[in-house]
């Protein structure tokens, strides 16, 4: 059979199927590039995640917010929806997980393995997952961070050898102990976000350091004692089990819950970190959100904690898929009113009844080729070790729940922030006569450092009764709102992390605390 000439002449030019690539195809992170020796600039992610949106209809790219420097923080939705906006997400009824990578500058493998995982999406993997979720992934958190690259960033960590970015944002803040009194740009459009998309699952990526141990990744439910019961109990009892189980069957890598080993009890114990909510997956625990920290080792290669981080949010995209009704039950749970109940303001570690065994591990000494500086590289040793654990924290003081919080009209810090953090606030019209709560002071501490760029101050004193006037113009905080437990670890006087800890209210404290309660 003769073929016509001019379908024979399209059959020549047109190049061999095997030959075809896509966008995708070629699409590499700069540590993929390089073979895991450097680390993905700032304008490289953005051109990335474009290029991902522009083949995928399932890809939405959106601004987060901005950055100290001005640069847009680029986040995506990825879902079957039709746009990237909340109304839209919201809509869906899908389950809401928030991604979130590089809230450190050097602690790059969570934007690696998210950036992986959007070109994975983009290209029909994971397909099954969009039936049930909807992903906010933002990968490059602190960019101002991220584009301080330098080889002496880190030091003794095992790569990315060709340098990395710094730990805070170009402030000279830790974005990571910022999440309470909000004094970044960073950290004000991660709230705006969480309040306009509301995540019911929120995972945030580092790498840890210290500890020489032989997981390839630790991890962290959220601490503050404060934290819904539902929330803890359905994370430490059947989430984080569940996925340490999968990645060990399906990859032979240990994972488990955060620490380093310590003797400052005077017993070596397996010692988590702090429990105040200034930290991610705290603060949104108080959100009433179920929150996972994730800290990839660094010792093991830069390769390797990339992998272990992609593998971990694989894992609990999967546990989430599995666990939808009983995720939105912990949440529904958590947003109960707590007025009437007792909750800690302040807080201190709680140790295990028993020792646990804990997987100790070693690493041997290597020189740095660019600097001659020395960094450490895990060994494949495990060494189990007994130890009493203290992964989490009991309440050493407790205040009672207040119905509302009544602030002066000039005590704007206090109506910035809440309003900032998604905090409802109600203006009262008429002045009225009321029984309320002052707190009185006995005494004041400041601290004699300073502490991300405040020196954080403790009052000492007790809540009385008094009958006072509430000014037209006063503003009124309804604790009874879903948000209530953020409210009151805000405004609570006592509380170790709240406004008055952090000295924003310093300017309004000669006349006693200025903020009242009412039950």
């Amino acid at each position: 059979m003769q073929i016509p000439v001019a379908l024979a002449a399209l059959l020549v030019a047109a190049p061999p199927l095997m030959a075809q690539t896509t966008v995708l195809d070629t699409l590499r992170t700069r540590a993929e590039q390089t073979e895991y020796l450097e680390t993905t600039r700032y304008p490289e992610v953005v051109d990335f995640m474009d290029r991902v949106a522009e083949v995928s209809p399932h890809m939405h790219r959106v601004t987060m917010g901005y950055t100290h420097e001005g640069r847009a923080i680029p986040m995506m939705v990825v879902g079957r929806i039709p746009d990237g906006s909340p109304d839209a997400v919201r809509a869906s009824g899908k389950l809401r997980v928030y991604l979130q990578g590089n809230i450190h500058g050097g602690e790059v493998p969570g934007k690696e393995a998210l950036l992986m995982l959007l070109r994975e999406f983009a290209d029909g993997g994971h397909a099954d997952l969009l039936d049930d979720l909807v992903l906010l992934v933002v990968p490059l958190y602190n960019a101002d961070g991220n584009e301080r690259v330098a080889l002496d960033n880190r030091p003794r960590q095992n790569g990315p050898l060709g340098g990395m970015g710094q730990r805070p944002n170009a402030q000279g803040l830790d974005l990571n102990r910022d999440h309470m009194k909000l004094d970044s740009p960073e950290a004000r459009s991660l709230a705006a976000m969480l309040t306009a998309y509301d995540p019911e699952v929120g995972v945030d990526l580092h790498t840890t350091n210290g500890t020489r141990h032989a997981y390839h990744l630790t991890y962290s439910p959220p601490l503050h004692p404060g934290t819904s019961a539902a929330i803890v109990d359905l994370l430490r009892g059947q989430a984080l089990p569940r996925i340490t189980r999968r990645i060990r069957d399906a990859d032979g890598w240990h994972f488990y819950y955060y620490g380093n080993a310590s003797r400052r009890s005077g017993e070596m114990g397996w010692y988590t970190f702090d429990h105040r909510p200034r930290f991610n997956n705290n603060y949104l625990g108080l959100r009433n959100r179920v929150a996972i920290l994730s800290e990839a080792y660094a010792y093991a290669t830069f390769r390797d904690r990339v992998m272990a981080t992609k593998r971990f949010v694989e894992e609990i995209l999967r546990w989430a898929v599995d666990d939808v009704a009983a995720i939105r039950d912990a949440v529904e749970r958590a947003e109960v009113s707590l007025v009437g109940q007792d909750l800690p303001v302040r807080a201190t570690f709680e140790g295990s009844a028993e020792p646990v065994e804990i997987l100790m591990g070693e690493v041997e000494t290597l020189r740095h080729p660019y600097t001659g500086a020395m960094i450490l590289n895990r060994l494949d040793t495990v060494e189990p070790t007994p130890m009493r654990e203290f992964g989490t924290f009991q309440g050493t003081e407790f205040e009672t729940v207040p119905r509302w919080y009544v602030i002066p009209a000039e005590v704007e810090p206090a109506v910035d922030r809440l309003l900032a953090h998604g905090v409802p606030v109600a203006t009262n019209r008429v002045a009225r006569t009321a029984t309320v709560e002052v707190f009185q002071v006995d005494s004041t501490t400041v601290s004699p450092r300073a502490f991300q760029g405040h020196q954080e101050r403790t009052v000492f004193g007790r809540w009385v009764e008094e009958t006072r006037t509430i000014p037209a113009g006063a503003h009124i905080v309804d604790v009874a709102h879903p948000l209530g437990r953020l409210a009151f670890y805000l405004l609570e006087p006592r509380s170790d992390d709240g406004l008055t800890n952090w000295a924003l209210l310093d300017g309004f404290l000669e006349g006693g605390y200025p903020i009242w309660r009412m039950r």
